[in-house]
């Protein structure tokens, strides 16, 4: 009887399985079949994912080496100890490099609300400059608006410490931050979800163009926002978390 209906689990499990591209585990997949209403336990679901060979692909997450100087900035960390509260508080943005088949490079820049976890704008060039991150900030803006009291948080990186970048931040009247000196968890967020992107997308497959691309980060971008759950915000999506919020 149990084997039986070990293997009735085993159906619905691989469904979710497969529905996330191998990238949910146990406890995300437990509690996707609790909200459809089955009574499960995790350790049941991940005795069945092991004896059927199921295993939910890791990011590995590796630690920045210190900066080549130890120079001492003007722009302040502003997130230490920081308590969000709601949407449009913090925002938080970097810059990641993708290398595709004929060894050139392709420079991803996001920006992502801090509270509720969603990618509210991205940019893609195949140079790392201000305009990259510019027309990543301007993306921003056209999505979610102006707010009093916004923080955008970043690394230390050239492209930040720009002067139209400041200018245009200063424009909409947003206050920048930047992580402390050697410090790289600051911003350990937005290197999360780079990680994330590049161990669920980006190394499993071949990236031979520009818009193969494109289209890759177009896909992942949808399928993070609104169907990816998060265990920080109670394993919902970003998209479902912010519509709990503004309901």
């Amino acid at each position: 009887m149990r084997r039986q209906e070990d293997s009735e689990l085993y159906v619905l499990i691989k469904a979710v399985f497969d529905k996330h591209d191998g990238c949910y585990g146990s406890p995300k997949i437990t509690r996707v079949l609790r909200r459809k209403g089955l009574r499960i336990g995790q350790k049941r679901v991940a005795r069945i994912m092991r004896e059927h060979g199921l295993k939910a692909v890791k990011s590995r997450i590796y630690k920045a080496k210190p900066g080549l100087k130890e120079r001492v900035y003007k722009i302040p960390c502003r997130v230490e100890n920081l308590t969000l509260s709601g949407l449009n508080q913090l925002w938080v943005g970097d810059v990641t490099y993708i290398k595709l088949e004929d060894g050139s490079w392709q420079y991803l820049s996001v920006i992502m609300d801090r509270f509720s976890r969603r990618i509210i704008s991205w940019s893609l060039s195949d140079s790392r400059d201000v305009n990259l991150t510019l027309a990543c900030v301007e993306r921003a803006v056209r999505n979610r608006g102006h707010h009093q009291d916004l923080l955008f948080h970043s690394d230390r990186g050239v492209e930040y410490l720009a002067g139209g970048y400041q200018e245009r931040l200063q424009r909409y009247g947003i206050a920048q931050s930047m992580n402390r000196v050697r410090q790289m968890n600051d911003n350990a967020f937005i290197e999360s979800f780079f990680h994330l992107f590049k161990t669920e997308r980006i190394k499993r497959v071949v990236v031979k163009t520009v818009d193969q691309l494109r289209g890759i980060i177009t896909e992942y971008m949808r399928y993070y926002n609104y169907e990816r759950s998060h265990s920080s915000i109670g394993y919902i999506s970003p998209n479902e978390f912010e519509c709990r919020m503004q309901s």
